[in-house]
């Protein structure tokens, strides 16, 4: 029998294990997954400011003279749209049309394009680039060069303001700056997956430690919070932000996900676009959908959903939504089903628990 391969570890492994983190694999890395616990993490984010290590998450570099072409070849959305300094999330598809990775692309100028992918997906991406890639361009995997940090919340600008000269305030949603933060060269995105405002960093791994503790410093009059990943999920299904391996899949397209603003089938050739043209004429047969427990239990991941006794779906994501004081999740039903105000059962340890569903988002910030 084969040995398991070690966990990976970020560069502030050592940090979190010193905080009491309590840690898990997720995806071959040793993660925390809560320091104080997982209600304290979702508010301080809600309220004011909270910082994730996310350095687990994969980066990968096309550039060259047609890396615009082969980058708007391999992603749904429109890169041609994008301006120097520009990102927008986007999915990289099978010729099915079912997702290989959603992911972030930023334009950092004509000729080089930098991609933020999910961590277990990262040398699927990789290859999966490289394979289309007869073009002009190079494809480079470069995730151990990077060091991202998450600083989410209220008070997330306030905080990294006090370690960076560039105006943070001039850096508009889903836009970028190249800049110092610490004095260390960093890739400042105005980016989040919490359904808050924020930004996200990406540095060099030899300064995190450095980088990590100048955070804290910053944040302190906040009363700002180191966050695991349990919080990171509940709020981002909070803002019902899909989560690959749960809402999509290779199984799922981004029609049936509700991503279909994501897909552009007018830019051209696009790698899973006759699929989705076939989808599009014919129509889905499901469709994510959100829903609110109308009883105690928590719906989780897998479950059953049934209407009228009859099994319909399944739930992709259930948790406890700290900031609303409901129980949440979302699932895929029928498209007849697939609207507001439907009663749903989940089907929770082999009992039926009442459930509506609801529209989407279930939280959304004050701007």
């Amino acid at each position: 029998m084969p040995l398991a391969s070690p966990l990976r570890r970020t560069a502030l492994n050592s940090v979190h294990r010193a905080l009491g983190a309590r840690m898990v694999d997720f995806g071959g890395w040793d993660m925390p997954v809560q320091y104080s616990g997982i209600l304290a993490e979702h508010m301080a984010v809600r309220q004011s400011v909270g910082v994730f290590d996310v350095s687990h998450m994969g980066e990968i570099e096309i550039r060259g003279r047609e890396a615009a072409r082969l980058a708007d070849y391999v992603t749904t959305n429109s890169v041609a749209k994008l301006r120097i300094g520009q990102a927008h999330y986007s999915g990289l598809l099978y010729e099915h049309g079912g997702f290989v990775d959603d992911i972030l692309v930023h334009k950092v100028s004509d000729a080089d394009f930098f991609l933020c992918v999910n961590a277990s997906n990262q040398e699927k991406d990789f290859e999966h680039i490289r394979a289309h890639n007869r073009f002009d361009a190079t494809v480079e995997l470069t995730s151990d060069r990077y060091t991202q940090l998450a600083i989410q919340g209220p008070e997330a600008r306030a905080t990294l303001q006090k370690l960076t000269a560039v105006e943070l305030s001039a850096i508009k949603y889903y836009w970028f700056a190249d800049a110092q933060v610490c004095g260390v060269p960093a890739r400042i995105a105005h980016t989040g997956y919490t359904g808050e405002d924020g930004f996200e960093i990406y540095i060099p791994p030899a300064e995190s430690e450095r980088v990590w503790a100048r955070i804290f410093e910053a944040g302190a009059e906040f009363g700002i919070q180191p966050c695991g990943l349990g919080a990171r999920n509940t709020l981002r299904l909070e803002a019902a932000m899909a989560l690959y391996g749960h809402e999509i899949d290779a199984s799922i397209s981004p029609f049936e996900a509700g991503l279909g603003w994501i897909v552009k089938l007018d830019k051209g050739e696009f790698a899973g676009r006759e699929a989705l043209l076939k989808q599009r004429e014919k129509g889905v047969t499901r469709k994510l959908t959100g829903f609110e427990m109308r009883s105690r239990p928590i719906a989780r991941d897998g479950y059953e959903v049934q209407v009228h006794g009859a099994a319909a779906g399944w739930v992709t994501s259930g948790s406890p939504a700290p900031a609303l004081n409901k129980n949440i999740g979302l699932c895929y039903l029928p498209v007849g089903l697939a609207r507001p105000g439907v009663a749903i059962q989940v089907v929770v340890r082999g009992q039926p628990a009442d459930a509506m569903t609801v529209e989407t988002p279930f939280y959304k910030r004050a701007r």
